[in-house]
């Protein structure tokens, strides 16, 4: 017993002896790992960032003290940061890889920022929401990234938004559609696309003004991004006075849809709207006709356009429907379009249909960028976070190859609606009305 009390009298007094030193400042790291059990002990609103508890370095600029977040620092010979989550492998890493490249065109194209490269990290999620969270905790703990051009999937950037917000890492996506992303308070996220609202409107109402079906069906694959798509199109769909005789998923990545299409085309829909990616429609369109679907339109959405879906699909994609976002021509897209070949040796559209707009995201950055920084007395680079944050959400009338680009107060920065592309001649071609 008393050799218990002594060890019992030690350890207390390590305790009080600890408790005399000074607190030791948290890594990025450290800070992000700690702020689960900083949230259960206060609420969020009273939990201070880990970049106000630290004092900023001699050099440093005023501002990185007057900013709550404190700010990026990027030191001579390194590079500015822009991060990226994206599928890079997988069914959907056709989409990671033109939008990744179409930024980091921007980027180079640039010229950088006051002596400094502007670099594009661009991390792999395969579309995943749980792995976009995993890249936005790895991102947020890099001192020299300043934003994140992204994510690229509604699921994926729904749930890296936290851990941004958290940090002050601004969010500019080309294509992260879901309606509720801008609907949820978010000072951080914003995108460039049209939203999937605005895109199921211009959907339904094609198909039932301009093409006269009075019955459809919707299908989706389950995601954040194809689930609402469809969702939407049904309600707009039926606010016309049309009739949605089914509403199915399906599982994203298998090799045979026939069931669920047989299900479908037993309730004879003059068009079948799916909200997904073209890995699923390109298997469907291959099932058409031995689903029994012979006649029926394959209404798809801006996941389901590009030079994939004609290539593997052929002859079965043949009057198929998909919204662009190929930009109207100009000698500026001609010149983008040449660049993008030269340095990747493909077609700019060929791998998805978000290539220009994913290049003006990268330009919309590179100018929030060079608004923000600011070259410290001790020769370093800085970003004061909220500046940066502050600096895309107030982005407005910047001429990109997409159109002018302006945010509103909730980070919707697309002011022009979709356009409608069918498949004619193993082509997508402009839809006529």
């Amino acid at each position: 017993m008393k050799k218990r009390y002594a060890i019992y009298i030690l350890v207390v007094l390590a305790m009080v002896l600890a408790a005399c030193q000074p607190a030791a400042t948290p890594t990025p790291a450290a800070a992000e790992e700690a702020a689960p059990a900083a949230e259960e002990a206060a609420p969020a609103e009273e939990a201070a960032p880990a970049a106000e508890e630290a004092a900023p370095a001699a050099g440093a600029p005023e501002a990185c003290a007057a900013d709550p977040l404190g700010c990026a620092v990027v030191e001579p010979g390194d590079t500015v940061k822009v991060g990226m989550g994206a599928p890079m492998t997988g069914d959907y890493s056709m989409f990671g890889i033109d939008i990744s490249q179409a930024v980091a065109l921007a980027l180079k194209d640039s010229g950088g920022v006051d002596g400094w490269d502007i670099e594009l990290i661009a991390e792999d999620t395969q579309g995943s929401p749980e792995a976009g969270a995993a890249v936005a905790s790895r991102f947020v703990t890099d001192p020299t990234m300043v934003a994140i051009a992204g994510h690229i999937f509604s699921g994926s950037s729904e749930a890296a938004m936290p851990i941004y917000e958290k940090a002050g890492f601004p969010m500019l996506s080309p294509s992260a559609t879901n309606p509720p992303l801008t609907q949820q308070g978010s000072t951080v996220f914003n995108r460039t696309a049209f939203t999937d609202a605005t895109q199921a409107e211009y959907a339904a109402n094609l198909m039932y003004t301009d093409l006269g079906y009075r019955k459809i069906a919707a299908m989706h694959d389950g995601s954040s991004y194809g689930q609402g798509l469809a969702e939407e199109v049904r309600s707009n769909f039926e606010a016309l006075g049309g009739e949605v005789v089914a509403f199915e998923a399906i599982t994203p990545g298998e090799a045979d849809y026939i069931a669920p299409l047989s299900a479908v085309a037993a309730l004879s829909p003059e068009a079948i709207y799916y909200g997904g990616y073209a890995a699923e429609a390109i298997v469907m369109a291959n099932e058409w006709q031995q689903a029994g679907l012979e006649g029926v339109t394959l209404f798809g959405c801006d996941g389901t356009y590009g030079i994939e879906f004609t290539d593997k699909a052929g002859p079965n994609g043949e009057g198929s429907i998909a919204v662009s976002l190929v930009p109207p021509a100009s000698a500026e897209k001609d010149t983008f379009d040449a660049a993008y070949k030269a340095a990747y040796g493909l077609e700019a559209g060929e791998l998805s249909a978000f290539t220009w707009s994913s290049y003006d995201v990268g330009n919309v950055l590179v100018d929030a960028i060079r608004k923000v920084a600011i070259v410290g007395d001790d020769g370093n680079l800085y970003f004061p976070r909220t500046q940066m944050v502050e600096a895309v959400r107030g982005t407005t009338d910047f001429q990109g190859l997409t159109g002018l680009i302006s945010c509103d107060d909730i980070g919707e920065c697309n002011a022009s609606g979709p356009n409608f592309y069918i498949v004619e001649n193993g082509t997508w071609v402009p839809f006529s009305k």
